[in-house]
């Protein structure tokens, strides 16, 4: 396999492993959960969802950068030399990264005191918050698809 097709392969597993991860805690998870759990099990059932996923996306992110900028600076000659639909993939991305190191750092961070300090109602109002960043993320990591996979194709 070359250092291209390789890189593409790696590129898009990671793509798929954290948009599909998002799509299913967002679309399928986190209305059964809602439906069928109280607060405080659902408050933990997230916690540990989420601190699994998130590792799982933090390998994702490295990846997806790794092998994107290789692809663009190794493959394709820089940023100067790629379709406009690179372009808008990589802002994207950086966007979604900084959306979810939001969530990391701030409300499940904060949603993990609030259960710590059995605050259910804290942990509830974070728990929204990461609902509604995770939607947002969701919703732009479909567009990032879409582009990829449509980016080069005449309008």
């Amino acid at each position: 396999m070359t250092g291209y097709a390789l890189a593409n392969v790696l590129h898009v597993l990671a793509v798929v492993i954290w948009v599909g991860g998002m799509f299913f805690a967002y679309m399928v998870l986190r209305p059964v959960a809602g439906q069928q759990l109280e607060g405080p099990v659902r408050l933990r059932l997230w916690e540990d969802v989420l601190g699994r996923f998130f590792f799982w996306v933090w390998i994702a992110i490295a990846v997806i950068l790794v092998t994107g900028f290789y692809l663009i600076f190794g493959v394709f000659g820089g940023l100067g030399d790629v379709h406009p639909s690179v372009h808008t993939m990589l802002l994207l991305g950086l966007v979604m990264m900084a959306i979810f190191a939001h969530v990391v750092f701030a409300p499940y961070r904060r949603m993990r005191q609030a259960i710590a300090a059995d605050d259910q109602a804290e942990g509830l109002r974070r728990l929204g918050q990461i609902r509604i960043l995770v939607g947002i993320n969701t919703l732009i990591g479909l567009v990032t698809v879409a582009v990829g996979a449509g980016g080069r194709l005449p309008l």
